[in-house]
């Protein structure tokens, strides 16, 4: 096929309906720069590589062997379906990320108390709490958020918005209350909601003694970008979820390093957005 032949021959393939032609093209170059995207961000620029090697091949064969246009645009798309199964939790994680909107009347932090002496109370009450409910084999789930849990998560349970202490922390989850079984939301210094319903984890080689609490503490953290802290139900262990990981048998002192990385976040973080 000579090259005037394979220009006629892309010529014919989009005569026709002009909007229907542009539209194409645009969902496509969409698609490709989606792909792309994806596969940058998560370091695996050989992929993109083997992609663009991958598409200049197929235009070969579409070229030289006379596939049609069509069929020519099927095949990359087949390499785009295999880049979103492979990395579906960051795409996911990216989805909400964009529907997550700042609560605006959440006041993060009270500037007129010491910050370090304050967070350190908040550390304090919050491990009381846990150690407490982990000794009496109270269930709790307890999700550590800057302003990065999306509004319907929100809207799901009831808004407290009230200061941490160890007390309100236990009677949430007393298991004869109604909020029970929901998750808290934890936003700045305060806890902002209870009784949240969480999406669940799909993944399907998580330990089989891992319950909903787990399941829900894993799939937040898989879509979103924050901290859940489980108290199992059966047997008091407390886990740490973060980035879609679970660690389990957490200390007092693993507790206390984590709260005060979030805390120290959430005050990098209002700082920095005060400061642009």
């Amino acid at each position: 096929m000579t090259f005037q032949e394979f220009l006629a021959k892309v010529g014919a393939t989009f005569t026709g309906d002009v909007i229907t032609m542009v539209i194409t093209l645009v969902i496509l170059f969409t698609l490709f720069y989606f792909t792309i995207s994806i596969l940058s961000k998560n370091n695996a620029q050989w992929v993109i590589v083997v992609f663009v090697l991958y598409v200049l091949a197929t235009g070969t064969v579409f070229m030289f062997a006379g596939i049609s246009g069509w069929n020519y645009f099927a095949i990359p798309l087949l390499f785009i379906v295999a880049v979103v199964s492979l990395f579906a939790t960051e795409i996911k994680r990216g989805i909400w990320k964009v529907r997550a909107k700042k609560t605006g009347d959440v006041k993060i932090f009270d500037k007129s108390q010491n910050a370090m002496g304050h967070n350190n109370k908040n550390v304090d009450e919050i491990v009381k709490a846990l150690l407490n409910m982990s000794k009496n084999n109270v269930g709790a789930i307890i999700i550590f958020s800057n302003e990065k849990i999306p509004n319907s998560i929100i809207e799901s349970g009831t808004i407290i918005n009230a200061s941490i202490s160890a007390q309100l922390i236990e009677s949430v989850f007393y298991p004869k209350t109604p909020l029970h079984d929901g998750a808290m939301i934890i936003m700045g210094d305060k806890v902002y909601a209870a009784g949240c319903f969480l999406p669940l984890s799909q993944e399907l080689n998580l330990p089989k003694e891992l319950g909903s609490r787990h399941r829900a503490g894993i799939g937040v953290t898989e879509a979103i970008s924050v901290t859940a802290i489980i108290v199992s139900e059966e047997n008091g262990i407390i886990s740490i979820a973060q980035s879609g990981k679970i660690s389990r048998y957490a200390d007092s002192e693993k507790l206390r390093q984590t709260l005060h990385e979030y805390f120290w976040q959430s005050r990098s973080e209002e700082l920095g957005a005060k400061e642009n």
